[in-house]
């Protein structure tokens, strides 16, 4: 009797234990950029371990109910952590998306190669920026928010909200800039002419530092910034995406952005919009500095539709933006900025009014500003064709820049270009076979220029016509790595007989239709078609596990922009006139690279040398008169004319993080870039700055980054992320000082503060709150490459106390 109820209370015993265990949970696992490497899905402080399947589908059976801690692990991946409480049966956890981890080499890269490649399996310096690195930075567009993460590339500014990317000394029309792998296409080859696009629509940058015309083309003879909108992953038929909020306390710049994703099994929609405004900035020596406001919009919708064999999309875009254009005028006994009252004669730069501190501390914009526009639509599709896969793409743009200079007709545009864009593309990726893998493909543009009802015209009307062909190869033996291949590229560009005249009203000169007694020429007629030759071959030999070396040389090519071989007139933004010369020949370049990636647990480290000899290397020269004065129109505009010589950069970057495993969340980064430039040209040899140094080279930067990710058990804050950073800007002795071109500037130290906070605002979703505090100690400095220097000795902007809040949903 007492074994029978002894067996009855054990079987009792045993079914409430199996029935207590059948609980389960399912989830699936993303990845960014859509890539599956593979994962480990953990319930910490348990022995339970599960791996997702193809799909990144995963399941987790046999629960006891309770409260567990959910890892998610994935090479080149930053770890995911959430706590999960297991009450019913089945319990579906909504979908966890991993995002690439900076400090690892293993990251994916899909920039100028033929498929998804490895960082540490690319000869090329190659570097790529998360959208939490974009996040946690603070600048006023995107171009400086890159500069932050990536040593060697620099930015050429015209105020906050211009920005051109220079690479290894090199940029204009030899920094090929990419959207979502459409070459942007705008007036780049202006100054004051930034890139158009919005920062709040980025989700991720990578960044090529060398020779990359084999895939690209003209206009990549220096490197690539290519840049990547956001595309929903998460397959669950709900809207996730994220608002964005932002206040900068120099210039009093409110910035409000949104982003919506939804996915359903094939069917992919995303929509961006965003506002920016923001006041004149200010430092410690200039106050606010007129001229420097902005009003900037963005829209973009995205539509799409996925399976396991194709992936078809087209996008829109729209970027409106309003920009103050500085001329740096100021009164000679206060010193105050001034502004512009008179036309031509009538201006006495002298005698200009004050601007009151009203209209220096206001939104609204001066009468005398830019605008630009710029539209985008594009259609892209990738279909795998058996083992292979052909890439398509089309896309339509149409840049409309109009820049308003006259203070007596305010309405009128001294400049109002339009540009209308083709760009197509076709790559087919051959199937791999005996680890080869082959891709062969064409691309290029069509262009149209117009001149529109304007008054200056530094360029005329123009087509133009591009296309290349290109074959890619990679090879791949053990823990070897060789690839490279060759293009060649054709463009022709012409333009017909560009007549100009005064008109008896208004007293401007405008455009004719044709030549009379009262016209002047101001482009003759021209046709030109420009070829070239591309090639690269270079490997990476995995040393270790951790240790990658690479070594990369490349020839590139690239046609001179139309402003170089056309521009005859004032550019009124740049405050500059241009003289083009129409005998040039293109540029070709030969760089060499070298560099070694180190990758352990507790330290990570890159160091890349790289020596470029550029020949028909195309610069700016001043024009003097016979006494060696500059040649200036009544406005004070100086006359620059384009030139051609051989030259030569090199230098090197190093990036060291250190992030020891045992300390958690703590990370300190430090990265040094050096560039030397050089005119070749004999009769600069030995005259230093006198014409042998090249302009607008970036003297020694350093800098130095640190933060400690601090957990809180707290419901509401998860955890706090303090950072300090520290930039060095050595002295630039090196310039192009020849008819004062340039001149010398210091050196500066700058220290920043912050701190990152995560709000646990619901069981799914953290808020971001970003506070940070650029140049605390107000130095007064001028960069090197600040246009605002030679515009009336303008100082860069001086404290900067931000706050940031990006809400995910």
């Amino acid at each position: 009797m007492k074994f029978r109820l002894m067996l009855s209370v054990f079987v009792i015993f045993i079914t409430s234990m199996i029935n207590a265990q059948d609980a389960e949970i399912t989830g699936k696992v993303l990845f960014e950029n859509g890539s599956s490497p593979g994962a480990d899905v953990i319930l910490k402080d348990t022995s339970i371990k599960t791996t997702p399947d193809k799909n990144g589908d995963f399941t987790i059976k046999n629960l006891a109910p309770g409260n567990y801690r959910l890892l998610v692990k994935a090479k080149g991946y930053e770890e995911f952590e959430r706590d999960i409480s297991v009450e019913k049966k089945m319990r579906p956890i909504p979908d966890i998306l991993l995002i690439r981890n900076s400090n690892r080499i293993d990251e994916i890269a899909i920039t100028g190669v033929s498929r998804e490649t490895l960082i540490k399996e690319t000869p090329v310096a190659m570097l790529s920026i998360s959208y939490k690195q974009l996040e946690r930075t603070v600048a006023t567009n995107i171009i400086s928010s890159l500069v932050k993460s990536a040593p060697g590339l620099s930015v050429v500014e015209t105020g906050p909200n211009i920005s051109k990317p220079f690479i290894r000394g090199l940029g204009y029309n030899r920094v090929l800039t990419l959207y979502d792998g459409i070459r942007q296409e705008g007036q780049q080859w202006g100054d004051e002419h930034g890139i158009e696009i919005a920062p709040y629509i980025v989700e991720r940058a990578e960044v090529i530092k060398g020779p990359a015309s084999l895939m690209f083309g003209s206009d990549a003879l220096a490197g690539v910034v290519s840049l990547f909108p956001y595309v929903p992953s998460q397959n669950d038929g709900i809207v996730h995406g994220k608002i964005t909020g932002e206040y900068q306390g120099n210039n009093n710049l409110i910035g409000n952005g949104m982003q919506l994703g939804y996915k359903k099994n094939s069917l992919i929609a995303s929509l961006n919009a965003s506002y920016r405004m923001a006041k004149n900035y200010r430092n410690a020596v200039d106050g606010r500095v007129y001229n420097t406001n902005f009003e900037e919009k963005n829209l973009s919708f995205l539509l799409g539709r996925k399976t396991n064999t194709s992936f078809s999309k087209i996008n829109f875009t729209l970027y409106d933006n309003l920009q103050g254009i500085p001329d740096g005028s100021r009164d000679p006994n206060t010193g105050k900025f001034t502004y512009q009252i008179g036309e031509g004669d009538d201006d006495d730069v002298e005698k200009r009014p004050i601007v009151s501190d009203i209209n220096l501390n206001s939104y609204t914009l001066s009468p005398l500003h830019q605008r630009i526009q710029h539209y985008r639509l594009y259609a892209q599709h990738t279909q795998q064709i058996g083992k292979g896969d052909l890439d398509v793409q089309l896309a339509l743009q149409q840049n409309i820049r109009r820049e308003y200079n006259h203070p007596t007709v305010p309405s009128q545009p001294g400049m109002y270009v339009r540009l209308n864009t083709l760009n197509y593309g076709i790559r087919y990726n051959f199937p791999k076979f005996s680890s080869v893998e082959i891709s062969a493909g064409i691309n290029g543009m069509v262009q149209n220029n117009k001149n529109k009802s304007a008054t200056d015209f530094p360029i005329p009307d123009y087509d133009l016509s591009e296309g290349g062909i290109y074959t890619y190869i990679k090879w791949k033996y053990k823990r070897l790595n060789i690839s490279g291949g060759a293009r060649y590229d054709i463009r022709k560009i012409g333009w017909d007989d560009f007549y100009i005249q005064t008109n008896p009203v208004t007293q401007f000169e405008e455009h004719a239709a044709q030549a009379s007694a009262n016209t002047r020429l101001g482009f003759a007629s021209y046709n030109k078609t420009f070829g070239g030759l591309s090639a690269s071959i270079g490997s990476a030999f995995q040393l270790t596990k951790q240790i990658s070396l690479k070594a990369n040389i490349g020839r590139s090519y690239r046609a001179p922009n139309i402003t170089e071989i056309g521009s005859n007139g004032l550019d009124p933004g740049a405050h500059i006139i241009y003289k083009g010369n129409r005998d040039f020949n293109p540029e070709f370049s030969l760089q060499e690279d070298l560099g070694i990636s180190t990758r352990f647990k507790d330290f990570s480290a890159d160091v890349s040398w790289f020596n470029n000899n550029i020949q028909n290397y195309i610069y700016l020269s001043l024009l003097v008169d016979a006494q060696g004065n500059p040649i200036v129109d009544t406005q004070g505009n100086k006359t620059y004319q384009y030139q051609q010589a051989s030259a030569q950069l090199y230098g090197m970057e190093a990036w060291v993080s250190l992030h020891p495993e045992k300390w958690k969340g703590f990370n300190f980064e430090t990265s040094l870039s050096v560039i030397y430039g050089f005119n070749r040209d004999k009769k600069f040899k030995n005259k230093e700055t006198q014409g042998e140094y090249l302009p607008l080279i970036s003297p020694l930067k350093l800098s130095g980054n640190l933060s400690q990710k601090i957990s809180i058990p707290s419901k509401l804050i998860s955890s706090v992320t303090p950072t300090a950073e520290v930039e060095f800007s050595a002295a630039q002795n090196r310039y192009m000082g020849l008819d004062n071109t340039e001149t010398a500037t210091p050196d500066y130290t700058l220290f920043n503060i912050g701190a990152s906070v995560a709000i646990h605002y619901s069981e799914n979703h953290s808020a971001v709150l970003q506070f940070q505090v650029n140049n605390v100690f107000d130095r007064a400095y001028q960069s090197h490459l600040s246009r605002l220097k030679y515009l009336g000795n303008i100082y860069n902007m001086g404290r900067n106390i931000s706050l940031k809040l990006i809400v995910p949903f």
